[in-house]
């Protein structure tokens, strides 16, 4: 009797004991569940820079290469497009009827003329008179001899055919071209010139020298002959130093010649240039 109660009671902690201890299983589980740490336990890692990507180079294009700029070319206005040279435009004022005594015809007729006159001289110039010109009538180049080879400055022309005597308000005028003067001839390097019928005036010049652009004179007559030519500092600063205006004698008349270092330089002008000119 007492030993059955004995086995009942061993029994019975064998049970309970049974149920306390967990299996090999749980504990399995509850170790690789303990072993990896909760998303609330875990530390932020630091976040890698992102890594753009190389640009790929990009094939070449095929085709013709791209042409280097050109040499700023004249901006002829539609107008122009009837005439281009003096006997050109009285071919038109002839075919068209204008009349000579018009402002068109005057005016026209002078810029065509200057620009014939000043061809002895060593201009190249390209009429570009109309209403968007900007005061501007002839544009070209100028070439002088240079230490080594010969120098082309870039000038612009106002032409003015009064019939009064010029006065200092067309030096003024002339400023304001400089400003309003077409790509390719803005900057260093530009001399603008003021040609009228008569000859500068004491006005004229002193404006001229106290101007701060490169600037110059021509006295032109309306048939064509250059009496006078006269230029500022800033123009000698820009390339006209050596140069100068003398007088020589072609028959009875007197030319105006343009020398460098005393010798003659203008063709057609009394002369191929060989002979010394005394200022």
């Amino acid at each position: 009797m007492h030993s059955a109660r004995v086995l009942t009671r061993i029994q019975l902690l064998h049970r309970h004991s049974s149920r306390a201890l967990p299996s090999q299983t749980q504990i399995t589980r509850q170790l690789s569940t303990s072993s990896s740490p909760s998303p609330d336990t875990l530390s932020p890692q630091p976040q890698q820079p992102e890594i753009e990507p190389h640009p790929q180079p990009q094939p070449p294009k095929r085709g013709r290469p791209s042409k280097p700029p050109s040499s700023p070319s004249y901006p002829i206005p539609a107008s122009t497009a009837l005439h281009s040279s003096l006997p050109t435009f009285l071919h038109h004022a002839q075919r068209t009827s204008l009349s000579p005594t018009s402002t068109v015809f005057v005016g026209t007729h002078y810029e065509y003329t200057v620009a014939q006159a000043l061809a002895a001289y060593q201009f190249d110039l390209t009429r570009i008179g109309g209403r968007s010109d900007q005061g501007i009538d002839l544009l070209g180049t100028w070439t002088l001899p240079g230490s080594t080879t010969p120098s082309h400055h870039k000038v612009f022309v106002q032409c003015k055919a009064l019939t009064r005597t010029p006065t200092s308000v067309l030096i003024r005028e002339l400023e304001g071209a400089f400003s309003g003067a077409p790509a390719g001839w803005r900057g260093e390097g530009v001399i603008g010139l003021l040609a009228t019928c008569g000859p500068a005036t004491k006005g004229i010049r002193e404006a001229m020298g106290r101007s701060r652009w490169p600037m110059g004179f021509v006295c032109c007559s309306k048939e064509g002959e250059v009496r006078q030519m006269l230029w500022n500092w800033r123009a000698e600063e820009e390339g006209l130093a050596g140069l100068g205006v003398g007088m020589r004698y072609v028959g009875d008349e007197k030319r105006l010649v343009l020398t460098w270092n005393g010798r003659h330089i203008a063709a057609g002008v009394g002369g191929e240039g060989e002979g010394k000119v005394k200022l």
